[in-house]
């Protein structure tokens, strides 16, 4: 059994929250609206028009943004996100939120993605996603970054705090290794999450003036080639900002605040059940 370093007492594991099946089905759902309209260009026929897509954006925009409260509603209802859950989410988003307007997305400066990181990977992916979903909502108010494409940086934010709830180990790995773990995820889901975001609006640049815009009905494998390129010359050094920033701040904030985390994961005991002592006569 594992002991406490400060203490020499035995270490209860801290839990990751766990949401229930109303919850699964709803992030599965909320996801897999998302990879469609995300990945349209890549997998729409030669006949599909661009103009067509931009006309339903703004329904693209409030049906992914219900989805995601749907999310967030359906964790609540199912228990999984009890009112001290609910407590810990609002703290670590208020967090992130405040973080985030730090570097304005100066060179990648957006020190929120090491956060979302170490929370996930204490309090699971579930939990992650709800949390990256909540903060990059409360951070777009905050910033006043309301606008198209806030349902797909939520989106993107909520993937991104969900894989460091599903790497592995999570109740073994320990020490510097995890660290190391964690700083080599964020660094390729920082890459990740800007490729993904410029899916958002890599397909309405103007053909005619640009030659690593999307073109509507060319092969695949050219518009794969014209992302790459796209990618390349427009948010590369963001990307690599973002990334080794991520990395900077977990290897030396890290191990101190996944401590913090899970200290009050445990203390906070999320599945335990609510009980009152009856009172003597």
């Amino acid at each position: 059994m594992r002991t406490a370093p400060e203490t020499g007492r035995p270490d209860r594991q801290a839990r990751a929250v766990r949401l229930g099946p109303r919850s699964v089905v709803a992030l599965l759902l909320v996801s897999a609206v998302g990879v469609a309209a995300f990945g349209w260009p890549l997998l729409a026929g030669p006949s599909s028009q661009v103009s067509a897509h931009a006309q339903d954006a703004p329904w693209l925009f409030a049906g992914l943004l219900v989805l995601l409260v749907g999310v967030v509603a359906a964790a609540v209802s199912d228990g999984g996100v009890g009112p001290k859950a609910v407590a810990m989410l609002g703290v670590l988003a208020a967090t992130g939120a405040a973080l985030r307007p730090i570097g304005a997305g100066t060179a990648g400066i957006e020190p929120m993605f090491f956060l979302m990181v170490l929370s996930g990977r204490v309090l699971g992916s579930g939990f992650g996603f709800v949390l990256g979903s909540v903060t990059m909502f409360a951070s777009a108010l905050l910033t006043g970054g309301v606008g198209p494409w806030m349902p797909f940086q939520m989106l993107s934010m909520g993937w991104f705090t969900m894989g460091a709830g599903l790497l592995p180990g999570p109740d073994r790995l320990r020490g510097r290794a995890e660290v190391l773990m964690l700083a080599a995820y964020g660094f390729l889901a920082a890459f990740a999450y800007g490729t993904v975001m410029n899916l958002a609006g890599w397909p309405f640049l103007d053909s005619l003036s640009s030659s690593v815009a999307f073109q509507a009905g060319a092969p695949l494998h050219e518009n794969l080639v014209r992302f790459l390129a796209y990618c390349l010359a427009t948010s590369l050094g963001w990307d690599l900002g973002r990334a080794a920033l991520t990395v900077v701040l977990t290897v030396t904030v890290g191990p101190a605040l996944l401590r913090a985390l899970r200290r009050a994961t445990r203390r906070a005991a999320f599945e335990a059940p609510v009980t009152f002592e009856g009172t003597e006569p």
